[in-house]
């Protein structure tokens, strides 16, 4: 089993009076973290306050762009001219980089959020679209992918440098996407649970599906969903469970193909 993996949580989701999840929490707790840039969560506010408390910490600055769906939180599938989506990422990303230099650090990843995510699993063209745009704007981002799907096999092919995900907190089909969540089972509340079936996952070095199916994959970083009610619980479940295996959590490097 490998020696480090990094653990990332998506965060800086809250809105105005309207808050989500327990950034600070997290924060002590996760090696990177996914900011939202204001699209489908988050504001100017709010990105300023998690960025800050995320460099004072030395966790690692990612942004996380998504439809832009308020309303929706992201979730809602859209069908939006991949020109107008290249420069909604360049856009998302640029008030990253804005608010991560003032706090004193630095937009080091990029993670694809909620609906638009999936969509780019499926879709290679759409995730290259998405990837293309990102490194228009910083050529030496890392790309994080889901493991095993088209978001991975876009980024290969534009020689990207890329973080390998896989999730502790939601379900898998056979074919390495996750289960939709409108189903049962597909967003796991139990932190032991999620704890276990990971390192599982890092013992084989595979994604394990629902239906037992094993997607050998190289495992970089692994996320929990900071919306979740239990996101602390889990993210402490899971790093001591990684650490009683023998495992660190550590930042990724992001290794190129």
């Amino acid at each position: 089993m490998q020696a480090t993996v990094d653990l990332n949580a998506d965060m800086g989701e809250s809105y105005g009076p309207w808050k989500m999840g327990d950034d600070a929490a997290l924060l002590d707790v996760v090696s990177s973290a996914n900011i939202a840039c204001g699209f489908h969560g988050g504001d100017a506010d709010v990105m300023a306050a998690t960025m800050a408390r995320a460099v004072a910490r030395g966790v690692g600055l990612g942004a996380h762009p998504g439809f832009a769906d308020l309303q929706g939180f992201g979730r809602n599938r859209m069908d939006v001219p991949h020109a107008t989506l290249a420069n909604q990422v360049r856009y998302q990303l640029g008030a990253a980089q804005g608010m991560a230099r003032a706090a004193g650090g630095a937009v080091r990843h990029l993670k694809l959020h909620g609906a638009l995510a999936n969509m780019a699993a499926e879709d290679e063209a759409l995730a290259r679209v998405c990837y293309e745009a990102a490194l228009s704007v910083a050529p030496e981002i890392i790309v994080m992918v889901l493991a095993g799907t088209a978001q991975e096999r876009a980024a290969r092919g534009l020689g990207a440098r890329m973080a390998c995900e896989i999730f502790a907190d939601r379900a898998y089909n056979a074919d390495g996407t996750l289960v939709d969540r409108r189903q049962p089972g597909a967003v796991i509340h139990d932190a032991d649970l999620a704890a276990r079936r990971i390192v599982e996952m890092l013992r084989a070095g595979a994604i394990i599906a629902e239906d037992g199916t094993h997607i050998p994959t190289r495992i970089d970083t692994i996320c929990l969903h900071g919306d979740t009610p239990e996101a602390v619980e889990i993210a402490r479940s899971l790093r001591a469970g990684l650490e009683a295996a023998g495992v660190r959590v550590a930042r990724f490097e992001g290794a190129r193909g």
